[in-house]
């Protein structure tokens, strides 16, 4: 989904007509990228009073009242995030699941760096779905640290909804996926073969094959992986839309440049014996306390990202 920055009717008019679409053609969840109704990277340049204004307080502001009507209409379970106006000025980057009857469960960034004024959040975020499966949320780069999602893998999560805004990212590092010249974006119709050839390279998918399937893999967990697409302020977002199996296989991908859909069935009779489930089983809790004990490596994510 290609976000509108600040434009929160223009973008819910987008998500709306999505879910009409997936809800139509059987989905049981929908799932949109990370900020897709407040837009992301602008975020970073908002001045105080403009975060404020654009930010709103959760499940009390219009975009959850919103999107809990949209679930409730169409008897999906759909996820959505924003920028959330917490208590005492605090803000956060968040993203929520409203189910079909009515309730909600809120995930805040775990690895927030998008203001100086957005907030980590502090907790993690399992819940059970309609129909039997149980699912967590991790945001963009809580995905990055294995210790995240191995952790919402032990309590009890099959489903991992993982919202980005990813693809294309600018970097000093040579051997990291760099930017997309915005001149290939606005050719893409044009020129379609050299947009593909970013979306689906290093820059984008070949990027995601490092990491991605492995996050899948090793906690034996479908993961639902939604992604931007297109022009985010003066970034490319490379979309590459997927869901995997607990064995890390690709179920359904898209690499289009344009907004898609990707739609799969989860077979929960993979999750049992999938080889990341029996690893979970063959931990050794004892030999693990060293990885809670500071190192005095650790930095704070908005230095880390500012600095790649």
């Amino acid at each position: 989904m290609e976000s509108r920055p600040a434009d929160k009717e223009a973008n819910f008019l987008t998500l709306e007509r999505f879910v009409e679409h997936a809800a139509a053609a059987g989905a049981r969840v929908v799932v949109f990228p990370e900020c897709c109704v407040s837009g992301y990277w602008f975020i970073r340049n908002l001045t105080p009073d403009a975060l404020a204004a654009l930010a709103e307080p959760i499940p009390d502001g219009p975009s959850t009242e919103r999107l809990l009507a949209l679930a409730r209409r169409h008897q999906v379970s759909i996820g959505a995030g924003w920028v959330e106006a917490a208590e005492a000025d605090k803000f956060h980057n968040s993203y929520v699941v409203a189910l079909p009857d009515g309730t909600f469960h809120r995930h805040r960034k775990l690895h927030a760096f998008e203001h100086s004024l957005i907030r980590s959040g502090s907790e993690f975020t399992v819940f059970d779905l309609p129909g039997g499966f149980r699912a967590g949320i991790l945001i963009c780069y809580d995905c990055n640290l294995v210790e995240n999602v191995r952790l919402t893998a032990l309590r009890g999560a099959e489903i991992l909804i993982a919202p980005h805004q990813t693809g294309a990212v600018r970097s000093r590092n040579p051997h990291l996926m760099g930017l997309i010249d915005r001149k290939v974006w606005d050719n893409r119709h044009t020129d379609p073969e050299a947009i593909e050839r970013e979306f689906r390279g290093d820059k984008g998918r070949g990027w995601l094959m490092r990491w991605l399937p492995s996050r899948a893999h090793d906690n034996g967990l479908f993961l639902i992986f939604s992604n931007g697409v297109g022009v985010d302020d003066d970034e490319i977002r490379t979309g590459n839309a997927m869901i995997l199996d607990p064995y890390g296989r690709i179920l359904a991908e898209t690499w289009k440049a344009e907004d898609a859909v990707v739609m799969a069935d989860l077979e929960g009779a993979l999750l049992a014996d999938a080889t990341g489930r029996l690893w979970l089983r063959a931990r050794r809790p004892e030999l693990y306390g060293p990885l809670t004990v500071p190192t005095g490596i650790e930095c704070d994510t908005r230095t880390l990202k500012f600095q790649e």
